[in-house]
């Protein structure tokens, strides 16, 4: 889909405006790609209109999420005020990114963005994806493991340890914080965890799985053991290549609280956000509490999970 200029000015107003708060005296710096230039610009034009220190920088799609721009890139999201990133590849999980907002600096990736994600995923109320995302950190914040069951075979536990829930809410005004855009969801980067995950909603290189095209992975004490799937067992085997064992590293839960997506597209950015799924990765954790780096985050949306906090079922919000 190519979406009309006024579709990506109405979005690019939505995250200027209403979730990066952009202020006339701030720098702004938009990073993106030769593939998604054109959402890159039209930031950079909103952007322009607030502030006289807007900027644009624009390099060669990366060949893995999680890859680290080149390093004129990471200098120059260290020295500003507010950043906006879409890329083909995600920096979201990125030392560059870590490292500008413990700078100070504030900001959001769009990572894999497409034109119609853009427009569906931020013509959205961020005041009720706060509220959800808050309502879910109460439930499951305290909480030492976190099980989450299925129908299709989904029955792992997470040992929460020292770690801490964060909420992706798309509320960005504050010094040094952070969010992917589109925003909803809360996550953790558990200290271990164990069991059976079948993902059956959307997950990369396929983007939206066929009914019955269901992934199978295997965790035990905090490392994937086994993936059902060829394409995607070769992507974590290559990373395992340059870092070992931390490739299999078991990175994430999220549970989605954006009620605005409706159904999965495809996209991982927008879906792993859908209300009432839980998405699992595979992976790099050290940008969301954990201490692995490595060169590939993988996200695996899954529909209709049953989520206990500490034995007890929490009710998940709903599109």
């Amino acid at each position: 889909m190519t979406a009309d200029d006024s579709d990506l000015r109405a979005a690019s107003e939505t995250a200027v405006h209403q979730c990066l708060d952009l202020q006339a005296d701030e720098s702004l710096l938009v990073v993106t790609d030769d593939k998604r230039e054109r959402i890159g610009e039209a930031l950079y034009e909103v952007a322009s209109e607030v502030t006289d220190d807007a900027s644009i920088i624009r390099y060669q799609p990366g060949n893995q999420h999680g890859e680290e721009p080149p390093e004129p890139v990471a200098a120059a999201m260290e020295y500003c005020d507010a950043f906006l990133a879409p890329t083909t590849k995600s920096l979201s999980h990125t030392r560059a990114r870590g490292n500008a907002c413990d700078a100070g600096a504030r900001g959001a990736t769009l990572p894999g963005i497409t034109e119609e994600v853009f427009v569906t995923g931020l013509d959205a109320d961020y005041d009720t994806i706060y509220d959800h995302s808050k309502a879910m950190l109460e439930a499951v914040g305290d909480a030492d493991e976190v099980r989450v069951t299925t129908e299709k075979g989904t029955d792992i536990t997470f040992v929460r340890g020292d770690r801490e829930w964060l909420a992706d809410t798309g509320a960005i005004a504050e010094s040094g914080s952070f969010s992917n855009l589109p925003a909803g969801e809360i996550f953790l980067s558990p200290e271990s965890a164990t069991g059976t995950y079948v993902v059956d909603g959307t997950m990369m290189p396929h983007e939206l799985l066929d009914e019955g095209q269901d992934l199978r992975f295997e965790v035990e004490d905090g490392y994937v053991t086994e993936i059902s799937d060829d394409d995607i067992r070769e992507q974590v085997e290559a990373a395992a290549e340059e870092v070992g064992r931390d490739a299999y590293n078991l990175a994430e839960i999220g549970i989605g609280t954006n009620v605005g997506v409706t159904d999965l597209v495809g996209s991982v950015l927008l879906d792993e956000k859908a209300a009432g799924t839980v998405h699992i990765a595979i992976g790099d954790d050290a940008g969301i509490g954990g201490d692995t780096d490595a060169p590939l985050h993988l996200d695996g949306i899954i529909r209709d999970p049953t989520v206990y906090a500490d034995g007890e079922e929490i009710e998940l919000p709903q599109p």
